[in-house]
This record gives C-alpha cells, structure tokens and sequence, in this order.
C-alpha cells in the first residue's frame, strides 16, 4: 500500500514534466524535396549554363549555391515518355510509354481523349516517399494520362501514382492553348448557344407533357423539329470546336476541372501560388513537391509584365517569366525556414524545339554547342538538359560534374535519402546520385546509357571506368531538312522509322569530351580504338536487350482521340466554367 501512495506522490510531482519533456518537437531529419522540372527548355538558355543574354538570376543562384550537372541525360527527347522515366526511374520503353507508329504521336496524344496513360502497375517516387511519410504534390504539367473508359474515371490521374494534391494541367500546353482574338466572342456565343438549348429544352418538355394531357394541341412533327433543330445547334457547336481549347486545355484541383478552357496566360502564375501555397501548408512535415512548369513549351502565354522583357522576344520572354516564378517558390523555401533541410533539383524534360516559329521568328529553346534538338533522340541537343541539385550543408555549393548522370537517377536517390528499398519485382535503370554528389566517389554508375527514338534504340553512350572518354554510337539518325541543317524543318517531330532516318552501317562514332557538338565523325582510320568501341557496345546493347520484358506500348494501341473520353466540367458538350477566383497579377 505504502509503494502504491509512493508511486502517486513521484507521478503526481513529476508527471507535468514528463508530459511536457514528451511533447517537445522533435525536428524532422528527413529532407523535404522540390523537384522543378522545366518543358521543352535548352541546355543552352540558363545564364550558369553559358547564356549571356537572356536573364535568368533565380536559377543562376540556385546553380551557384548547388551541383551543376552538366552531362545531365533525358530518356528520351519527348515529353511523355521522359516524364514517364524521370517518375519510374525506368527507361519509356519498359512501361511502355513508346509508340512504333510513324504516323501516332511519340507522346500522349494532342488531346484528353486518349485512354494511353503511365500503367497503373509503375512505381513512382511520390508513392516511395509517399509510403515514408512524406506529403506529397504535383503541381503544374502532368502529360501521362487522364481517363480509360469513360470521361471522369480518372484511371491514370497523379492520386493514382502517389500523389496525396494535384492542381494543373493533365495535358500539356498545345498550340491552341493561347486564345486568339475571338476567344471572347467565342466564350459569349457558348453562353448563349447554352442559353437556347436550356429554353429549347424547356419548350420540349412544355410540349410535350401539354399533348400527352391535351392541353395544348401541337402536331408532333412540331415536337421533332424542335428536338432535332436542338441536336443540330449541339452538334454544330461540338464540331466546331473539338478540337480547339475548351478539350485540351484544363485546368484541374484533385479531380475538379476548375477552369474550361484555361486562361493560359494566368496559368503559371496561378501554379506558382499554389505551389507556395503547398510549401506553406506542409513546412512542419517532410513533403515532396513536383513543380511541374508549363515553361518553356510553345506557344508561350507571357503575362503582360513580362512581354518584351527579353532580348529573345516571344521565347525569351517566357523564359525570363519562368525564371520569375522559380525564384518565388525558392523564396517560400527560404521564407519558411526551410532552407538548410530541403533538396532542391531543377532540370528539363529534354531539350529545345528547333522546329516551332511564330511567323519568321524562332520560338523553341537554345540547345547550345550540342546538334539536334527535341525528339531527335539520339543527337545530344534532344536529351542533354541543365541539371542542378542544392542541399545546404550536404553538397558543396559551386560544384561541378561532369560526369554521365540521368533524370532516371532521382528516383533512386529519393528513396536512397530516406531509406527506402527500391521495387525488386523490375529493373530500375537510375542510380544514386547521392555519392557523386557529395564527393565519396569521382565515377559515375552509369556507364551505358542507352538513347531510344519511342522503341527504337539511337543511340549508345559509354564512358570506360577507367577513363575519362565519354564514346557515343549512332546507329540510326533523322533526315534533317533541308540538307545541311540541324533540324527537320519540314515537319514538326523528327521521326523514328521509316524513310526521314538514315541507318549507319558501319555506326557513327564520336569521342564527346573532345568533340561535344559531334561534328567529328570517327573511323578506323583516324581513331585506333573505333573497333573496340564498336565491339564493346554491341555487346553492351545485346546484354540490355535481354532485359527488356514486352510490354502493351501505350502510345501505339491506345492514342487516339475518343470523343467519350473528354473530360467536361459541365452539360456536354458544353464545357465551360472558371472557378478560379481572386486577383492573379504579379
């Protein structure tokens, strides 16, 4: 009894402090992580990548204060299936985010009713952090996929891949995403097209319900007219425009479509906000945020503060503006406190568009000294991005490497970070970065990469482990036209197949650290190592193959456009709202 009351009297004295000792935060040692990805921007446009005239300080500084990777390879040289990868950590061709058709986009298609996606069996890195207890987001440009079977079913949406918040675009920006001059007579005539078909419903059913009780005494062939003039009205609307803004180009909260059509020129400014908002909301709990920007693709929807603000005019603008909005959420990072214990990496999807003007004026990215461009995937101006990655007080600011390193590599690094087993049941082509950046190594894991065209493997690079040669081998690259460009002018995407590529038999060979713009073809002649490099990948690409599973290529069987499969955020097929509110000026 006497230990009972001895016992109270220690709980009773020390209980309060124990309590509160026990309710003390504990700071959180796992990083929060920012991943920024640009669209379609060149290596060659970023000040610390070279650029001297286009003014990019907010990534210039996260560049000075972090690594600079500057052979920082993509996937491929397309948007959805390098966004596929760099999610994966997978090379496209093994989820079959690829298409063989010459003729079907090499991406999600041009629009929303495509019921291709990212397979819902791929781990990404959001449901590895996610399944670590961090709080995940993608905000901004998503391209992997929207709905299978019917308009709203959302089978391919980013809650699926293991993001807990979405707010964006599930497509992408298209060329008819930037309104023309009639938009707004376009919106007017869609209210009041809404307008008659609401009073001719109303006097159908009117009608209708008057004959059946003979209130009214109207021939039924008075009814049918009625009826069939509303389904001419509707179905001269929804071809008149099927193809045009209000399908594509959405704006989404979760799986609300808050704006039909976007607004495109706001479009940005709204993500960045809400990307700060994200940060805002989670800086007292390890989160990840893909800030997926719209920046660079064409066609460039530049608020008006930033219109003429560049020496680069339509492209430059919109460069300069991304940059803006990076340096805002750099900000929030920094205003919150969150500094020292946030790893942020910024790169691009894949390189510049060399192919898309605006009149006479060039609108696509600068990829540098490196030939080629976007979806040429074999030439280096396609996939080799700006990369750079900052951690305060864990990586060396100011450093440099220029070692061979992937997109598909932040996965592994992710889950290397937080301790998380990488999926078991397939092959996972990135590697941890994690060493190379810190210095506990000088090599990189890498040393093939392989470079596919959809399917259709282009290229092969190969660094020795025991040299500093970085070997690239072409075996099939596009046609450019005309002769002696650098680019396929006469068509928007370089293609894969067919008569526009040339095979090379014996393959090209190039040396990249003595000749980077690949401008020196090899040959036995003047390079003694050619037939030992040849040899060595060959067999390199024979043991690859062997570990390639077949796979339903999503971008050949399952690309084309379904009317059923549009998403509407009202009475179809017409799709219109704004539910955006508030003041969205700089």
């Amino acid at each position: 009894m006497m230990e009972h009351w001895r016992s109270l009297i220690i709980l009773s004295l020390f209980g309060p402090l124990l309590k509160m000792w026990g309710s003390m935060a504990v700071p959180d040692s796992r990083p929060n992580v920012l991943l920024i990805m640009a669209d379609d921007l060149g290596i060659g446009d970023l000040g610390c990548f070279g650029n001297v005239t286009l003014r990019t300080p907010n990534i210039d500084r996260l560049c000075k204060e972090g690594v600079k990777l500057t052979q920082h390879i993509s996937a491929e040289a397309m948007c959805s299936p390098s966004r596929a990868a760099f999610l994966t950590g997978r090379y496209p061709v093994r989820t079959g985010m690829v298409s063989r058709n010459v003729i079907r986009a090499r991406s999600v298609f041009n629009s929303l009713g495509v019921n291709g996606g990212l397979p819902r069996n791929e781990t990404t890195f959001a449901a590895t952090l996610k399944q670590h207890g961090y709080s995940t987001a993608l905000i901004g440009k998503w391209h992997q996929g929207l709905n299978c079977k019917y308009r709203s079913d959302h089978c391919h949406h980013p809650s699926h891949y293991g993001f807990d918040y979405f707010y964006g675009v599930p497509h992408t920006l298209a060329s008819s995403c930037l309104p023309d001059p009639t938009r707004e007579t376009e919106l007017a005539i869609a209210s009041k097209l809404w307008f008659c078909m609401e009073l001719i419903i109303i006097a159908v059913i009117t009608l209708t319900v008057g004959k059946l009780t003979h209130l009214v005494s109207v021939p039924w062939l008075f009814i049918i007219c009625i009826i069939l003039f509303g389904f001419l009205v509707a179905f001269s609307w929804f071809y008149s425009f099927q193809n045009s803004i209000f399908w594509n180009c959405i704006l989404m909260r979760q799986h609300e479509i808050t704006e039909q059509p976007m607004k495109a020129e706001r479009a940005g400014l709204i993500m960045m906000k809400e990307a700060v908002s994200f940060i805002e909301r989670n800086k007292d709990r390890p989160f990840l945020l893909f800030y997926s920007l719209l920046h660079v693709h064409v066609p460039l929807p530049t608020t008006n503060k930033f219109i003429g603000s560049s020496k680069h005019s339509f492209y430059g603008d919109f460069v300069e503006e991304m940059d803006f909005l990076v340096g805002k959420v750099l900000d929030a990072i920094d205003e919150n406190g969150l500094r020292n214990n946030t790893i942020v990496y910024f790169a691009s999807d894949h390189g510049g568009h060399l192919e898309v003007f605006r009149g006479r004026v060039h609108v696509g990215g600068y990829n540098g000294i490196y030939k080629g461009g976007k979806a040429m995937a074999g030439w280096e101006g396609g996939i080799r991005v700006p990369g750079i990655v900052r951690w305060p007080g864990m990586l060396s600011a100011g450093k440099v490497i220029g070692e061979p390193t992937s997109l598909m590599d932040v996965y592994p690094t992710l889950a290397s970070v937080v301790g998380a087993t990488l999926p078991q049941d397939r092959v996972i082509d990135g590697r941890d970065l994690m060493p190379l950046l810190k210095g506990e190594v000088q090599k990189s894991e890498h040393e093939f990469l392989y470079h596919y065209c959809g399917p259709f493997l282009h290229a092969v690079r190969w660094q020795p482990r025991n040299s500093d040669a970085v070997w690239k081998v072409h075996y099939v690259t596009p046609v450019f036209q005309p002769k002696g460009a650098i680019g396929c002018f006469d068509i928007l995407f370089c293609p894969c197949v067919g008569e526009n590529v040339t095979h090379h038999d014996p393959p090209l060979l190039f040396e990249l650290s003595s000749d980077p713009s690949e401008s020196k073809p090899l040959s036995p002649d003047n390079e003694p190592f050619y037939d030992v490099v040849i040899k060595t990948v060959e067999k390199a690409v024979k043991k690859h193959q062997k570990t390639l599973t077949p796979v339903p290529e999503q971008l050949t069987l399952y690309n084309e456009d379904h009317v059923w499969l549009r998403p509407c955020c009202g009475v179809f097929p017409f799709c219109l709202c704004d539910k955006e509110v508030g003041n969205f000026t700089m």
